[in-house]
């Protein structure tokens, strides 16, 4: 069975201020539930890249588009909170004003044990319902970025984007959140675009590796 296209990404260039192109000539297409890691350095245009799709960040070449739907072009941009993407930062940016399960809630659409029961199953895909009525800043950092995951996933993206999402863990929980995540991208059947500077990241959980180098996939 062939599978359909996710995403596809051609000829895209990106600068700030007019200055020499941080990205230069990006095309690439990504099939339906695979899992693709960009690596390269900092300053390779990776997190550009992701803010691109997103759509936090205005096209200014190229052309960008979501199952065969184009979400981004020179002229037209679809708002990023109707691009059906999800987003995984370095950083946990969980709401601190509510509880575990009403972060991963939030996105849901449904009545409200529909939004229950799905943010609960979550949690516990990730090992962290037993912190469903506690508030960010009262567990661990490990604990936030597997709410953070819950929470970006939760809302059937389809497609999940991740800029360095383990980058700030030690290496034993890096270990199991990444053998976590991929194992509920698979079992879901969700694109997913990991950027990371770190080749484990990359090995553990990516089907394809793609090099950014100097604004460039490096083939």
């Amino acid at each position: 069975m062939v599978k359909k296209t996710s995403l596809s990404l051609s000829k895209i260039k990106h600068s700030y201020n007019n200055n020499d192109f941080i990205l230069n000539d990006i095309n690439l297409d990504v099939s339906e539930g695979e899992i693709v890691a960009i690596l390269g350095s900092s300053g390779s245009g990776k997190s550009t890249l992701l803010r691109l799709i997103t759509g936090l960040e205005k096209l200014k070449y190229g052309k960008i588009e979501i199952f065969g739907e184009t979400v981004a072009s020179k002229d037209f941009s679809i708002p990023p909170n109707n691009r059906n993407v999800g987003l995984v930062l370095q950083e946990k940016v969980l709401f601190p004003h509510l509880s575990v399960i009403e972060n991963v809630k939030f996105g849901i659409k449904g009545n409200k044990k529909f939004r229950t029961e799905k943010a609960m199953d979550l949690l516990s895909l990730f090992r962290v319902d037993q912190y469903v009525n506690s508030y960010p800043n009262t567990i661990s950092g490990g604990e936030q970025q597997r709410v953070a995951i819950a929470r970006a996933i939760a809302p059937d993206p389809q497609i999940l984007l991740m800029d360095e999402p383990f980058a700030s863990l030690d290496e034993e929980l890096k270990k199991d959140l990444r053998h976590e995540t991929k194992k509920i991208l698979n079992n879901n059947n969700i694109t997913c675009i990991l950027v990371t500077h770190d080749k484990e990241d990359a090995n553990s959980m990516a089907d394809r590796i793609i090099q950014l180098k100097d604004g460039e996939i490096d083939n």
